[in-house]
């Protein structure tokens, strides 16, 4: 993989301290290029318990600051996409009622506010599901009220909500072919 710390606009991926597919999540940043990374204070105590390392070649923003001074970025045109994955079931209830009081909940306002594509891994989205735990997988049922967040959330503007770690791949996938569509000098 390339460095491309100075290439904009950026990926914005944002880490919540669901376990939920935590360890591809990383995967999937280690694949692409010019990352930015905000992860949670959740996040820090899950990346320790699952053992993961985040990535030497991508910037990254901790929860540091009451205000999530980070997210000022979103306003300077700094990012293309905001990727918030995995998802915890409270970030996704904060999102849906337009609390943004975390670093991950500030960045997905602020990218909402600044037009700025958001895709989001759903933790919680059938009524009973395998997960897997530092010890192996569990079996959870997400209740009620957080498989209608992730409904909600579905609705918002310039937001895909996906539901397995191969939605996640391939909504990503869409973005690039997007971006790169984008980007592509139109013949006149």
């Amino acid at each position: 993989m390339s460095v491309k710390k100075g290439v904009y606009p950026r990926w914005a991926w944002a880490l919540t301290g669901s376990g939920h597919f935590f360890t591809e999540s990383i995967a999937l940043i280690k694949a692409l290029d010019a990352v930015d990374l905000f992860v949670s204070k959740a996040a820090e105590e899950v990346l320790r318990m699952y053992k993961q390392e985040l990535p030497a070649d991508t910037r990254i923003f901790h929860e540091t600051t009451a205000s999530s001074a980070p997210v000022g970025r979103f306003y300077e045109g700094l990012y293309h996409t905001l990727v918030v994955s995995p998802a915890s079931s409270n970030t996704v209830a904060k999102a849906v009622f337009g609390i943004s009081d975390t670093l991950v909940t500030n960045c997905f306002a602020q990218a909402g506010k600044c037009r700025v594509h958001a895709i989001v891994f759903a933790c919680d989205t059938a009524p009973e599901m395998i997960t897997m735990a530092p010890k192996g997988p569990v079996p959870v049922y997400p209740r009620r009220i957080d498989l209608e967040n992730t409904a909600k959330l579905k609705e918002f503007d310039d937001t895909t909500v996906v539901e397995s770690i191969r939605e996640l791949e391939d909504a990503i996938a869409a973005r690039q072919l997007h971006l790169a569509e984008k980007a592509a000098p139109v013949d006149g």
